[in-house]
């Protein structure tokens, strides 16, 4: 089917009861989808959605936009398909209830046919709820793409064609591609088919054609076995894509057509040799991700997605897991063209509750939809390796959360059997009633103590006997074994189940150097997602660094108090800012050969502090404070070295070895001085890398622009002529927007904070700030940013 995008003429307000009327407050307001009715509302310590979202609230929205329904459409199949509406979504025309999705993150239809009214304007509604129901940041509305489709009678099902590559070798690839073929008339149909394989630069390559006659209401599937010569191979270091496109026909008279991309790969699993592509063992470098896209909210628009993935593919990641909820098609599509690999999640919940009004009580019933929705959506990827039925499901260790993983496992072969199925298996929390009492105890004792040892707690827990006789059964029902945080379990998994392959699902970060050495010796160890590789609304605080001598400290465990908004806990910040800690992963993955200088901020010297297991150090890549000079400040070099010498302009500072305080890491106590701070990796005697960091002199406020076709991404900069950052002269930056755009979005790293993403202005963290512009039409656009004491910076977008 042909879609036609469908995002614009919306309106978005609050849903109002029968007998309520509406008031300025509550006046719908223009809305361009994909659209977050969450993102704007007021926070505060008070939401009851709490830590989970970051202190917004819920609410239930009503999206509206009138249809002119011409005359000719009355013969016409009538749809409109939405990518994900968050959440429990319910579509009408007129008053008229159309449909019931339940589900936020399942793409699904309304069939407009029977309730339009032709050659008249018809008003579409479109409910939306959001309340309780999630453990992060969900958004709310029409938060993904939504397309109108006006077909022929007779027609290409929606999702209908599908791409396999079963049989492949290096002169040829057999390519099987199949469409369903809908008849919505009184009559049977013949029509003809036609298949069309392009090569990666659009040379077409194979073609077929066949007639399908097709009975009314009885999908017919068509298809046919296409030999492609001298495949190029799908893989992560060159993702070759190919395209095929369905011509569907009567009488000579193309009726419909439907196009996918997709790649041709081969797959194989074994604990020998673990995860193979295309003959080639691959670890995994991975990163769990949620799916809001920061400063935009939930909202998933194709560049976003594109940004996200193409800068963690930058800073090593190979691999991706959509934590906890299906990704997005844009996503899958990214990672598609960028050579990601990924793991795509089911759910969070089964039939056992973790929020108030989580999916938990209708999976019994919907649980065949979300699975169909899921292999519908990703079947033509190759991007999607493993599919994951679930993460840390709380009854997965009983004798009917067994049974729940063999049906959810045979579920997934039954619709798609080319793919890997797993599960992201936390047995603590599979046996929490058992561990809650000792877990308590030690929170009750000292919380502080008890977060720092939280990790080695859930190490030895994890690998105790009781744990491992407990989820026996539902990791047996998997190809490979997702386990969360229990990285102490591999070794003895090697023997005690010498057909497992293991993945380490979701761990912590600053264990990376553990976890990867582990992956890197064990075969049947395929890889290692970090939690997380991209920071995310919600789950406020989770990964914060407190500094217990403030007067306002309160030990909240992994609670961040209010204004805490963002997790901070990701590789990148959610403006896409490498933090230090990747690249520390960076140099334990061995991607990096020169050394990394992170400085712990100097103004908080010899404080104490309390963390978290997904905290890392407050530290910076900077040598430019407002602090004394000759200030104590502590200083790490990351390398894969010895030993490293640090230099203030050019004077030694001291020699270090590399790994007494951890792993790939040498330690420095030293005095701040301005200057340039150099830092000489050494193995062997002989240097292996350098990396420099300077003092800012005078600095401006710098914009820059990475424009896309619909976004333009300005990073906006307090630095000096050497676009020197420094990291604590931040200063409130207001972004005006002049020509066919509109300000999107803008905000920046803070994780505690009350402001808004709405703009237009928003405070630099550690010296910056990013600006997200929507094209609205063609034409140059004029970006303007403005704070105290700097002159304007403008850049102009064409």
């Amino acid at each position: 089917m042909i879609r036609t995008p469908f995002a614009d003429g919306w309106t978005v307000g609050p849903k109002l009861g029968a007998f309520e009327s509406p008031t300025e407050l509550t006046a719908p307001h223009p809305a361009h989808l994909p659209h977050d009715a969450l993102r704007d509302l007021a926070r505060s310590a008070d939401s009851d959605q709490g830590v989970h979202t970051g202190y917004t609230p819920g609410g239930v929205f009503e999206y509206a936009r009138d249809i002119d329904v011409p005359e000719e459409w009355r013969d016409k199949t009538v749809l409109v398909e939405f990518e994900g509406v968050y959440r429990d979504a319910a579509v009408f025309l007129d008053g008229d209830f159309v449909v019931h999705e339940p589900n936020g993150y399942n793409a699904f239809t309304a069939r407009l046919d029977p309730y339009l009214r032709f050659g008249e304007r018809n008003r579409l509604t479109v409910e939306a709820r959001a309340h309780k129901d999630s453990r992060w940041y969900s958004g709310a509305g029409i938060y993904r793409p939504v397309h109108l489709v006006v077909a022929e009678p007779v027609h290409l099902a929606l999702g209908g064609l599908r791409v396999t590559t079963p049989d492949i070798d290096d002169t040829r690839a057999i390519v099987e591609v199949s469409a369903v073929v809908e008849n919505d008339t009184r009559h049977i149909a013949t029509m003809r088919i036609s298949f069309v394989l392009a090569d990666p630069d659009g040379a077409e390559v194979a073609r077929g054609t066949s007639p399908v006659s097709v009975l009314p209401g009885e999908p017919a599937t068509a298809r046919l076995r296409l030999a492609v010569p001298r495949p190029a191979l799908w893989g992560t270091d060159s993702p070759q894509l190919y395209r095929a496109t369905a011509v569907l026909e009567r009488d000579g008279e193309i009726v419909d057509e439907d196009a996918t991309a997709f790649g041709i790969r081969r797959l194989q699993l074994d604990p020998q040799q673990g995860l193979r592509i295309n003959g080639e063992t691959i670890k995994l470098r991975g990163a769990c991700v949620h799916h809001d896209n920061g400063p935009l909210g939930a909202a998933t628009l194709s560049a976003a997605e594109d940004r996200r993935i193409r800068l963690l593919k930058a800073a090593g990641f190979n691999a991706i897991r959509s934590s906890h909820n299906p990704a997005s098609r844009a996503m899958l599509d990214a990672c598609d063209r960028h050579g990601v690999i990924v793991m795509d999640e089911l759910a969070d919940t089964w039939t056992r509750a973790k929020t108030a009004f989580d999916g938990s009580v209708t999976f019994a019933d919907r649980w065949r939809d979300d699975v169909a929705a899921l292999v519908a959506k990703d079947v033509n990827h190759p991007s999607v390796v493993m599919y994951s039925i679930g993460n840390e499901i709380l009854e997965l260790a009983t004798p009917a959360g067994s049974a729940w993983s063999r049906r959810l496992a045979e579920g997934i072969r039954a619709l798609d059997d080319t793919r890997y199925v797993t599960n992201g298996i936390n047995g603590i929390i599979a046996n929490l009633p058992r561990i809650a009492e000792a877990m308590a105890e030690l929170e009750a004792a000292d919380p502080n103590t008890m977060m720092a040892n939280m990790g080695e707690q859930m190490a030895l827990m994890n690998a105790s006997e009781f744990v491992s006789a407990s989820i026996e059964e539902s990791a047996a029902v998997l190809d490979i074994a997702g386990f969360n945080y229990a990285d102490s379990r591999y070794r003895q998994d090697a023997v005690d189940h010498p057909n497992r392959v293991v993945v380490g699902s979701e761990t912590f970060p600053e264990r990376i150097d553990v976890m990867w050495g582990l992956v890197e010796e064990l075969p049947h160890v395929i890889g290692d997602f970090t939690w997380t590789g991209w920071d995310y609304l919600g789950e406020a605080g989770i990964g914060r660094v407190d500094y217990t001598d403030a007067e306002d400290h309160v030990a909240t465990g992994t609670v961040g108090p209010y204004p805490y908004r963002l997790a901070e806990s990701g590789d990148l910040d959610i403006t896409g800012f490498r933090r230090t800690v990747s690249y520390y992963r960076e140099i334990v993955f061995g991607l990096r050969a020169d050394p990394y200088i992170a400085v712990h901020r100097p103004q908080h010297h010899g404080r104490p502090t309390a963390r978290t297991p997904w905290s890392w150090d407050d530290s910076v890549a900077s040598w430019s404070f407002a602090v004394e000079p000759g200030s104590p400040v502590t200083v790490d070099v990351y390398a894969d070295a010895d030993e490293v010498e640090l230099l203030l302009d050019g004077s030694s500072l001291g020699v270090a070895p590399v790994g007494p305080e951890k792993a790939f890491l040498a330690r420095f106590e030293t005095e701040y001085r301005p200057g340039e701070l150099v830092a000489v990796a050494r193995r062997s005697d002989a240097e292996v890398g350098r990396h420099a960091l300077r003092s800012a002199a005078e600095v401006g406020l710098v914009a820059r622009a990475e424009a896309s076709d619909d976004l333009i991404y300005v990073p906006v900069t307090i630095e000096d002529a050497d676009g020197v950052v420094p990291c604590d002269r931040d200063a409130p930056v207001t972004v005006t927007v002049d020509g066919p755009g509109v300000l999107a979005g803008i905000g920046s790293g803070r994780a505690r904070t009350e402001e808004s993403f709405a703009g237009p202005s928003y405070t630099t963290y550690d010296g910056r700030v990013l600006a997200v512009v929507r094209r609205s039409g063609p034409g140059d656009i004029t970006v303007t940013a403005d704070t105290e004491g700097f002159a304007s910076a403008s850049i102009v977008v064409p």
